[in-house]
């Protein structure tokens, strides 16, 4: 264990006790809450804050104000605990309109790749199912030609494979199979490890590898490995009729033809049926919090250990790839330069801000969906969104990222 992870641990156990519940107790809960009752088991107390974050609801409010998305929650955890869940605005512009809930329900986008994809990868390669260093080839012999037989998983993983990013293939095909046979027969668009540019497709890819190695379908895998063990009650794909009024509409679709609610929003994970590695989960941010303090908790949760401490830390530091910030399957807060801003298109802009520990991880999604986690504070803190409602021309979450990943620290490091 590192000395980072070793001062991690002793403040989650502090934090646990005492300290704790006193900085729980400081200050008022001025917003929508969740109820005691429908708490999920095992979750820390949820009826107060730490002294300080009522800079980070404003921020949020204002940002509703600002039709920046017409609501979100955020989450903020800290030593084991989620401290801080509140809900702000509403699920659409539309006058009557109901109020977002601490439980509603987003479309995360491709937070999939990290809640799903990356966390089968990890408990695959604690079972001797996944070599890193596998060749993409090896799964799919067709892929082949100038340099596609060096592309490996390690590749897929930190977006750096030459894997062209995405294509509209939800125009042309529909189905696993024909999406592979196309994705397959591309050219690549740069030398494999050259450099990372974030790929759909490489991800489509890798899900089906996964897939093979485990031996049951992705979303049976992604239940029994994943979404089960870390006990998340609203955390799935393809959400049916009983769950639709707890939904956020995503996109007017011209594709489509209608406001999409209850479906996925990306196009080729819709015509890949719903259910894809790279998106198409749907969930609450109660339930990413559990994903975040395993994580940050070394791989265990609920007292069960998911992911081996050691993976963990493979998979969620920078992986070393020029001028990237990718981990294996998460982001992280810098890249090799160290540069740091709260800016979007300065240089060293993260949706982590400028004041997260470099050793910081997260992700982000499409609609408008983020989660990051700092392992040197034993902090996370989420945030949902609908930001593509109803156009996904509203850009304006990159700035409110930021400048919550700003305040949610500024807030939890004062003395």
């Amino acid at each position: 264990m590192t000395a980072g992870r070793a001062g991690s641990v002793s403040r989650r156990r502090l934090l646990r006790g005492g300290l704790a519940a006193a900085a729980l107790a400081s200050g008022r809960y001025a917003g929508r809450t969740v109820a005691a009752s429908d708490a999920p088991a095992g979750a820390g107390p949820r009826s107060s804050r730490p002294e300080g974050l009522e800079a980070v609801d404003a921020i949020v409010r204002a940002a509703v104000v600002a039709r920046a998305f017409p609501g979100g929650v955020l989450a903020v955890g800290l030593g084991g605990a989620l401290v801080h869940l509140r809900a702000f605005g509403r699920l659409t512009y539309d006058a009557g309109s109901s109020d977002v809930a601490t439980d509603t329900i987003y479309d995360l986008a491709s937070l999939t790749k990290v809640v799903v994809t990356t966390t089968l990868s990890m408990i695959l390669v604690d079972l001797g199912k996944l070599d890193l260093e596998a060749r993409v080839h090896d799964f799919f012999p067709a892929f082949a030609g100038p340099a596609k037989e060096q592309v490996t998983v390690r590749h897929l993983l930190t977006h750096s494979g030459g894997v062209q990013w995405w294509a509209p293939l939800y125009k042309d095909v529909k189905g696993k199979a024909a999406y592979l046979e196309r994705i397959v027969a591309m050219d690549l668009a740069y030398e494999p490890g050259a450099k990372s540019v974030y790929s759909d497709l490489g991800v489509i890819l890798l899900g089906d590898i996964l897939e093979r190695l485990g031996g049951v379908p992705f979303e049976d895998m992604a239940r029994r490995l994943v979404l089960g063990p870390l006990e998340t009650r609203d955390t799935l794909y393809r959400p049916g009729p009983s769950l639709l009024e707890r939904v956020a509409p995503t996109e007017y679709d011209p594709w489509r033809g209608r406001l999409v609610r209850g479906e996925v929003h990306d196009e080729n994970a819709f015509a890949l049926g719903g259910v894809a590695p790279h998106a198409g989960l749907f969930g609450t941010a109660p339930d990413l919090a559990h994903l975040a303090e395993m994580l940050l908790d070394g791989g265990s949760f609920g007292g069960r250990r998911l992911v081996s401490r050691s993976t963990v830390e493979l998979f969620t530091e920078r992986a070393g790839v020029p001028g990237s910030s990718r981990a294996l399957g998460w982001d992280t807060a810098a890249d090799e330069s160290g540069q740091r801003s709260s800016v979007p298109g300065q240089p060293g802009y993260s949706s982590a801000g400028s004041l997260t520990s470099a050793r910081s991880f997260g992700h982000t999604g499409f609609t408008g969906t983020s989660m990051w986690m700092d392992p040197e504070r034993d902090l996370y803190f989420i945030l949902l969104t609908n930001r593509v409602h109803p156009t996904r021309d509203n850009e304006k979450i990159r700035e409110v990222r930021s400048q919550v990943a700003d305040a949610v620290v500024r807030a939890l490091d004062r003395p």
